[in-house]
């Protein structure tokens, strides 16, 4: 039984005295304990160490105790198991070399075996719930298959993702190939993580909001659609769409046990456009950590206050800036743990 349970009830949609709290991205590069990693390890390595990965999951969890863990890992693990190369340049970020964009690129994509390509993922999940000792419980994640499309096309980030759109748009019968490729990996990944020992699941579509409310249905949704299909039996599924508040009404139909909200979408609007019922997690602007200790604990008091602590995840409404003063992002913890209705 996990002591800090206040999670996966949240996500259960019960009554809570506070609301839980973690961070996305909280597992990495604002922390000193992480850079020290950082500098002796590259990327991938860090990814592929089962004991460097449950050391960074839960370096956060010692400093500032949060609720929940979240495996440090990648979404490009994903691409990388299926045959395309992933590369994770300094200052720069992900490049993938040979990006798809035609049918022989496709042809060379595989559905892998996850244990043989992604075992080290699993291990990391054993040797990170070894650490937690069930203290709180742990997330898994995967990218949704429309982002990983975004890289595996453009091959590289993007402020726009003109060519993987390009593809959609000019050559839709290879996208869905590739889409669904991704998809059937993704299934796969996510259950093994589950058998693993992770506690929830959330898939991450960070360029959702590139689409139009259309494109989104036919190019990301029914995909993530999928995703929740096969894995919400098996366990707690978060879905979160960057920049995806015209989706909201559809996702809390989806059978999903939270949804993401970015801060581009107040309390009162995701509530309304969600239908009021679903868990919520979200939505404090991650630059807004910059602001002084007592400024972010005033404004994340408000944020429960506008959301309700019940049905409720506190987080930021993306992942947490490198350059985060640590004051500021105890201070955001804190304030969650102080909160009195």
């Amino acid at each position: 039984m996990i002591k800090n349970d206040l999670f996966l009830r949240a996500l259960k949609g019960e009554t809570v005295d506070r609301p839980p709290v973690w961070m996305m991205r909280q597992a990495g590069r604002y922390l000193p304990e992480f850079m020290e990693i950082k500098h002796k390890y590259d990327f991938f390595t860090r990814c592929q160490t089962p004991e460097l990965a449950s050391e960074i999951t839960v370096q956060p969890i010692r400093r500032y105790g949060m609720d929940a863990a979240i495996l440090f890992s990648d979404i490009l693990v994903i691409p990388q198991a299926m045959n395309i190369e992933v590369e994770m340049k300094p200052n720069f970020g992900p490049y993938l070399p040979n990006p798809i964009r035609s049918q022989k690129d496709l042809d060379s994509v595989i559905i892998p075996d996850i244990q043989d390509a992604l075992g080290y993922v699993m291990n990391a999940i054993k040797a990170t719930k070894e650490k937690l000792n069930n203290e709180i419980p742990l997330i898994g994640f995967a990218g949704s298959p429309w982002t990983i499309l975004c890289y595996c096309v453009q091959g590289q980030g993007s402020k726009n993702f003109d060519k993987a759109k390009e593809l959609c748009f000019t050559n839709p019968i290879l996208a869905h190939s590739l889409l669904q490729k991704i998809t059937d990996t993704t299934i796969t990944y996510l259950k093994a993580k589950v058998e693993a020992g992770v506690d929830a699941v959330q898939v991450f579509d960070s360029w959702g909001g590139m689409l139009s409310p259309v494109d989104y249905q036919e190019f990301s949704w029914q995909y993530m659609q999928q995703i929740i299909d096969a894995l919400k039996d098996n366990a707690p599924v978060i879905a979160f769409g960057k920049g995806c508040w015209f989706a909201l009404n559809e996702m809390a139909k989806s059978g999903a046990s939270a949804l993401g909200v970015d801060w581009t979408c107040s309390a009162r609007n995701a509530r309304y456009l969600s239908g009021g019922k679903i868990t919520l997690q979200g939505n404090f602007d991650p630059s807004r950590l910059f602001s002084p200790p007592k400024e972010i604990k005033k404004m994340v008091t408000q944020m429960i206050n506008e959301f309700g602590k019940d049905k409720y995840i506190v987080n930021l409404g993306h992942g947490i800036l490198p350059n985060i003063p640590l004051d500021n992002a105890k201070a955001f913890v804190d304030a969650v743990k102080e909160y009195k209705k």
